[in-house]
Formats: C-alpha cells, structure tokens, sequence
C-alpha cells in the first residue's frame, strides 16, 4: 500500500531514484520512499543533471504497479498535484502552475522537477516516481528560472523532511485517483495548466511546432491547434519542452 509505505532517509546518496532502480531490479518493489539531505549525481529528465544542495528535498517513492506499464503514463500528473496539494496550504497565496507535462512553477519559476521511470521485475510492473523540491534554495545554474518554497513565502524553518511528510499522503491519494478517475485527475491538473489557452513550443528539440494549448487529451496528451486550424496531439516521450512563447 502506497499510503503506507515507508520513508528511508540517507544523508547522502548518488541518486534517490537510481537507489529506487536498483532495489527494483534486485526484486525487491515493495512500496518504499527513498529520501536524501543531499546527492552526488541527481537527475533530472532527458539524462540532465539535477542540482541538490541541502536544504531542498530529493526522494523517490518505488511502488508495483499491478494495472501495468499503462498507469504509469498517469503518474507525472498524479505527482505533480501531490506536490502542490502539499505546498498550497503552507503558501496560500502562491499561484502554483503545472507546466507539461511535469513541472511545478511559480510565475514562470521552477519549483520542482518530477522523473517517472518504470520496468518490470519477475513480471511486476513497477514505478519509481522522484521528486527534487526546492524548499529552502533555487539553486544556480539550473538552465532556467528557478525558484525555492522560502523564496515565495514559506516559514524560513521548513524543513524537507515537514514537506515530504505531507507529501507521502497527497501522493497516494492522487495515485489511487490515477487509477480510479483519471478523467477527474485530468480536470483537476488542467485547472492549474501552465499556458492554458496560449501560444506554447512543443515536441522534440528538432520538430519543435508552434500552437494555441487547448486541452489534453484522454491519456493525458497535449492538445495544441495548429496556425492552419489543426489540432495535434503531443505525447509523454514526444516532448521536450512546452513554453510560452508570447
């Protein structure tokens, strides 16, 4: 059970989601969060490095997924509005944005970074879902605009491991949601869309194409109309970047 699993921490650790993988393939799956004060090589999508100074969180829930590989296309949404549903009540007032298809940001700032990886072991489909939080610094040198959970109104003592600890709650009711009415998940993730309604870039680093961001569609892709009027979906896996271009 998600909502049940544990919360094993180390001070320091190459990577929370590569820890995730590697008790994945030795079969071991069972539901664990693997949180770290710090990493050595964190990762990010695309094979991009992950800044991870202490004072933010960084930690990788390893669950099975026995409905398959098909739900785990579900999890970037259901994590990202775990985080937020954890960060809102602490920051009221912040206008937390989901950009697709798996970002958390502030006015155009990231806060957090979402990676679903997932494989199968001894015929058990499984998910390591991580999540890199800035809670206390946005760090340098990200490539893009960042920015922290003290940075827009946190109490300066929080903590990773208070926002982890209502984290782990949010998520397995946002999975379980995943799993039981994606269609409502999806409508509660559109009402947060970064860029809803705009003119974004979408696709591949090299097929970038330019397009008004309608909707998305019943398996979560994007949506986007086309200068000529035609709409073309944009799939996990097909896309780099969706940024507002206006």
């Amino acid at each position: 059970m998600i909502a049940a699993a544990p919360v094993h921490w180390y001070d320091e650790i190459d990577s929370t989601s590569e820890e995730a993988k590697r008790r994945a393939k030795s079969g071991d799956t069972s539901a664990i969060w693997i949180a770290a004060r710090q990493q050595t090589a964190g990762k990010g999508r695309l094979g991009r490095s992950w800044i991870s100074p202490p004072g933010n969180l960084f930690t990788t829930i390893l669950f099975p997924e026995p409905a398959g590989v098909q739900n785990a296309a579900r999890i970037p949404f259901a994590a990202a509005l775990a985080v937020t549903d954890a960060i809102i009540p602490l920051i009221p007032a912040a206008d937390v944005r989901l950009k697709w298809p798996n970002d958390v940001r502030v006015e155009g700032a990231k806060l957090c970074g979402i990676l679903v990886e997932s494989g199968e072991t001894n015929g058990l489909v499984w998910v390591a879902t991580g999540i890199g939080l800035n809670v206390q610094y946005a760090p340098d040198g990200a490539g893009q605009a960042a920015a922290s959970l003290r940075d827009i109104g946190a109490a300066p003592g929080l903590q990773p491991e208070h926002v982890l600890s209502d984290l782990t709650q949010a998520f397995a009711k946002r999975v379980e949601q995943a799993r039981t009415d994606f269609a409502g998940l999806l409508r509660d993730w559109t009402a947060r869309a970064e860029g809803l309604g705009q003119t974004v870039v979408a696709g591949p680093i090299n097929a970038r194409v330019s397009g008004i961001f309608e909707s998305l569609a019943e398996d979560g892709g994007l949506i986007l109309r086309l200068p000529d009027g035609v709409r073309q979906t944009i799939r996990a896996g097909d896309v780099e970047l969706v940024r507002r271009v206006d």
